[in-house]
């Protein structure tokens, strides 16, 4: 089992070397693929430096499944030079997600769509993918109607110079790399992506198309506000679900308990909740502050966090290669 990463360099990359080793996925070769600029360096795979090498060398060595973080322009010209050697393209940008030839995965919620032809999978947004996973199991219990979400997306979802750029200011530097057009630290910016002629980010807008896409029921109305926060680990949202039929808060309970993918951290009175700090490193979607809207019928609140470097991103590509796997799809 070849498996290439493209972006293996990037903050992304890393991790999905990381989760590939400790998920123990079957690779008997490791391809790490990179920018001109990184070739010829070296990357850790299981304790062994393994050279990064560009695409061309990638595809003439012919891995079954790609894996692609590299972002958006790369994949656009890449993936289809990938897809047409026969390999499978797991891509992490946003290249591919709203196109109506490619599928958009979440494996706990719709990998069942993916057949032999799908040659370019789509990996959905890291605020959209903890999100689906916790509105899937409920939508198919009580039809959900609309989803008000404002997130609280950590400053690893921009990359390395928006790490730099908090880190550096919390020493008081404040003349480093910019990620941001406004501090950091000690701050908010509810400014994620650029700004688009309705007045939503892009980020805003992908939350709202990927979600209806990956459920495959635009009936389901999704409004969001996205907000950079000073934190690592993962990324934070504040859900309100409204949906066609009451509920009983034990039942909501219980089915997020069964859901494949999450961890109920509900326990107000001993201060357990879901956190960044305690979700890192982990692959599990964390549901806590689970309680009923009492400003109108039918409607549920959820606090909502994943680590956006794994399960955000990394974790949920892995998940789909080893659905390919098991499903025979190669």
């Amino acid at each position: 089992m070849k498996i290439a990463v493209v972006g293996a360099t990037g903050l992304v990359g890393g991790a999905i070397l990381r989760v590939l080793e400790e998920r123990k996925f079957p690779v008997t070769e490791l391809i790490p693929v990179a920018s001109e600029r990184s070739i010829g360096s070296t990357i850790q795979f299981k304790g062994n430096p393994i050279t990064v090498v560009g695409y061309e060398e990638a595809i003439a060595r012919q891995p079954q499944i790609a894996i692609f973080s590299a972002g958006g322009t790369t994949s656009l010209e890449l993936a289809p030079k990938f897809a047409e050697a026969g390999i499978i393209v797991i891509d992490n940008s946003s290249a591919w997600r709203m196109d109506p030839t490619k599928k958009l995965i979440v494996p706990e919620v719709n990998a069942n769509v993916l057949t032999r032809e799908d040659k370019i999978i789509a990996n959905p947004n890291c605020s959209t993918i903890q999100m689906v996973v916790a509105l899937k199991p409920l939508h198919d219990a009580y039809n959900i109607q609309r989803v008000v979400v404002s997130t609280y997306q950590s400053v690893t979802g921009t990359g390395k110079k928006a790490v730099d750029q908090l880190t550096h200011e919390r020493q008081g530097i404040m003349d480093g790399p910019r990620a941001y057009p406004h501090p950091i630290d000690m701050n908010v910016l509810p400014h994620i992506d650029s700004f688009l002629e309705n007045g939503y980010t892009k980020e805003e807008m992908k939350m709202i198309n990927e979600t209806q896409k990956i459920l495959g029921d635009k009936s389901v109305q999704v409004t969001a506000t996205t907000v950079r926060v000073p934190a690592m680990g993962g990324h934070s949202e504040a859900v309100n679900i409204q949906f066609s039929r009451d509920f009983h808060l034990k039942d909501i309970v219980d089915i997020l308990q069964k859901a494949p993918g999450i961890t109920v951290q509900d326990d107000v009175q001993n201060n357990l909740y879901p956190m960044p700090i305690t979700a890192q490193d982990k692959d599990d979607v964390f549901v806590g502050r689970i309680r009923r809207d009492e400003s109108q019928p039918n409607t549920l609140n959820l606090w909502i966090v994943s680590d956006n470097l794994r399960k955000g991103a990394a974790t949920n590509a892995i998940q789909i290669a080893e659905y390919i796997l098991e499903s025979d799809l190669l």
